[in-house]
C-alpha cells in the first residue's frame, strides 16, 4: 500500500501543483499589468498598480484622500487607516511569534475593538451627512479623524481575522488569544497612532511606503478570508503542521484575491468611466 503524506493529506498533489500555481501567479499579474495599462495611469508603477487594489473596495475620492505632491494615495484616508491597521496587526502578531494562537480575544478586549468600529461608523455617518447640505451636522470633517477611526477598525478587523485564519489552517494551534488583554491592545494602539503621525507628517516617502503598506492590506484580508472559507469548505481545515503545507491554500487565496480586485476593479471602471470618486464628483 502506498503511503500517504501528511502533506498530502493536508490538501492533495499540493507538491504538484504549487509550481503551477506559481506559474499562474505570476502570469495573472502580467495579465493585469498589460490590461490595466498601470504605467499610463500613474508617474509610479507601484502606486498605479496599488491604484487598482484600492479601487476594488474603496470610492477614492480625491479630497477625502492623503497625497504625495498632488497624487492621491491608493486608498481614501479611511481606507488607508484601516487596511494599514490589519498590515500592522497581521505583522506585529506574526513578529510576536502568535502565528499559530487561535482564540478570540477576552470579552473586556473585544468590547473595546467594538468601540473602536462603533466610532468609525459615527464618523462615517457624519462625513457621509456632508453630501447633503440640508442634513444636520455634528462637526466638521477631517481627513485625520477619517485615518485614526480607520486605523482602529483596521485593529480590530485584524485581531479578529489573524486568529480566525490561524484557527482554520494549523493542525497544532495554541489555545490562546492572539491579543490576550488591554495592555497588549494598548501597544498596538500607540504603535498604530506612530503610523498615524507618519501619515500626517505628508512626508513623501513615507507616505508612498504606507500606501504601498495599506493597499497590500487589502490583499491581506481577502486572502486570509478566501484562505479560511476554502479550507472550510473543502473540509481541509486544521490540517498544516508546518509551512511547507501552508502555502498552497494561502497561494489559492490570494489568486483568488488578485482575480476578486481585477475583476471588481473592470467592472466599477467600466460602469463609471474613472478611477477617482464617482462621476461628477
Amino acid at each position: 500500500m502506498t503511503e500517504v503524506s501528511i502533506s498530502d493529506r493536508v490538501w492533495p498533489l499540493s507538491r504538484r501543483l504549487i509550481p503551477l500555481l506559481v506559474v499562474a501567479a505570476v502570469l495573472l499579474l502580467m495579465g493585469f499589468y498589460s490590461v490595466t495599462d498601470v504605467g499610463r495611469l500613474a508617474d509610479n508603477q507601484a502606486l498605479g498598480g496599488a491604484d487598482y487594489v484600492g479601487y476594488s473596495v474603496c470610492h477614492r475620492i480625491t479630497d477625502r484622500s492623503f497625497s504625495i505632491a498632488g497624487r492621491q494615495l491608493p486608498l481614501c484616508a479611511r481606507c488607508t487607516g484601516m487596511y494599514l491597521g490589519v498590515s500592522l496587526t497581521f505583522a506585529l502578531l506574526a513578529l510576536a511569534g502568535r502565528r499559530r494562537w487561535a482564540y478570540l480575544p477576552p470579552l473586556r478586549v473585544v468590547l473595546v475593538l467594538l468601540g473602536f468600529i462603533a466610532l468609525l461608523a459615527f464618523d462615517g455617518i457624519n462625513s457621509y451627512s456632508h453630501f447633503f447640505p440640508n442634513l444636520p451636522h455634528l462637526y466638521e470633517p477631517r481627513n485625520w479623524l477619517r485615518l485614526a477611526t480607520g486605523l482602529g477598525a483596521g485593529l480590530a478587523m485584524g485581531i479578529i481575522l489573524f486568529p480566525a485564519l490561524s484557527q482554520t489552517l494549523w493542525r497544532d494551534q495554541q489555545p490562546r488569544p492572539a491579543v490576550g488583554n488591554l495592555r497588549e491592545l494598548l501597544g498596538l494602539v500607540l504603535i498604530a497612532s506612530t503610523a498615524m503621525f507618519l501619515v500626517l507628517t505628508e512626508q513623501s516617502t513615507i507616505l508612498y511606503v504606507l500606501g504601498l503598506v495599506s493597499a497590500a492590506g487589502v490583499l491581506v484580508v481577502l486572502t486570509a478570508i478566501n484562505c479560511t472559507a476554502l479550507l472550510i469548505l473543502s473540509r481541509r481545515d486544521a490540517r498544516a503542521t508546518r509551512w511547507q503545507q501552508a502555502i498552497l491554500p494561502l497561494t489559492v487565496g490570494l489568486l483568488l484575491a488578485v482575480i476578486q480586485v481585477a475583476l471588481i476593479s473592470f467592472l466599477r471602471y467600466s460602469a463609471t468611466g474613472t478611477m477617482t470618486g464617482f462621476p461628477g464628483m
